[in-house]
Order: structure tokens, then C-alpha cells, then sequence
């Protein structure tokens, strides 16, 4: 029987409490859709004088893209680099839609109240450059 007692999951009358959940990820096009949009807008986002200075990066997580702001540590050793995350986008199969989330001063996420939401990517960018409230660049 699956889990394995001892796991944290007893059967309770037979039945297993909490099932794992299971995490969708996105598919190999997926992916290549994700990284030709985000991926460019990360190269374009810095000019290339002064992409030793600030750049851009972004990981992929389950059903989430978090874009980075990366900068050289201070006082670190050449080549050593700070990585601060600052727009994660999470998409929802059942509405299709991408929610758009913001890094507070606290370390948490949370949901970007003008436009919470967005149909694709690009549009999701298009929110996060329009931000007038400085969550994203202030």
C-alpha cells in the first residue's frame, strides 16, 4: 500500500489522509514558448553596457516563472553575484490565465492588485513594465 506506513501518512479506516498533490508542469513547447518570450525580455530589458552592472534571469518552478534581478555581491569577489527575485508568474490551467505576483519587503509574495491576472505572457510583461505603483522597478 502507497505511502509506506511510517511516511506521515497512516491509513485512517482504510483510507490515506492527505494524498500527495500533484504538481502539473509545463510541457516541452510550453517551455520553449515560456523561454522565447521571458528569455528575450530579460536580454532586452538591460542594455549591453550595463549588463555587468544589473541584468535579468528567470527560472521555471512547477507552474510558476520568477524573474530575477541579478547584480554583481557586494563586496564579493569578482564574478560573485547577487540574484533577488521580483515578478513570479503562476499559471492556472483551469482559467488559463497567468497571476501575477510581486516579491514585498518581507520576502513574501503577493498578488499585484491593479491586474492580477493576465491571458499570456507577453501581456503579464507589458503589466509589470506599466507597474505606476513601483512594486516591480520602484
Amino acid at each position: 500500500m502507497w505511502p509506506p506506513l511510517g511516511s506521515g501518512r497512516e491509513p485512517l479506516n482504510g483510507k490515506i489522509l492527505n494524498p500527495p498533490l500533484t504538481i502539473m508542469t509545463f510541457s516541452i513547447e510550453d517551455l520553449g514558448d515560456i523561454d522565447l518570450t521571458i528569455g528575450q525580455w530579460c536580454l532586452d530589458k538591460v542594455p549591453p553596457e550595463l549588463k555587468k552592472q544589473v541584468d535579468h534571469d528567470y527560472e521555471v518552478d512547477g507552474q510558476s516563472v520568477t524573474i530575477f534581478e541579478v547584480r554583481p555581491l557586494w563586496r564579493g569577489q569578482p564574478g560573485q553575484t547577487t540574484r533577488r527575485p521580483f515578478a513570479k508568474f503562476r499559471y492556472v490551467k483551469s482559467s488559463e490565465l497567468w497571476h501575477i505576483y510581486w516579491m514585498r519587503q518581507t520576502g513574501k509574495w503577493e498578488s499585484y492588485e491593479p491586474a492580477s491576472a493576465a491571458c499570456g505572457l507577453e501581456e503579464a510583461l507589458d503589466i509589470i513594465e506599466l507597474d505606476t505603483y513601483g512594486c516591480f522597478f520602484g
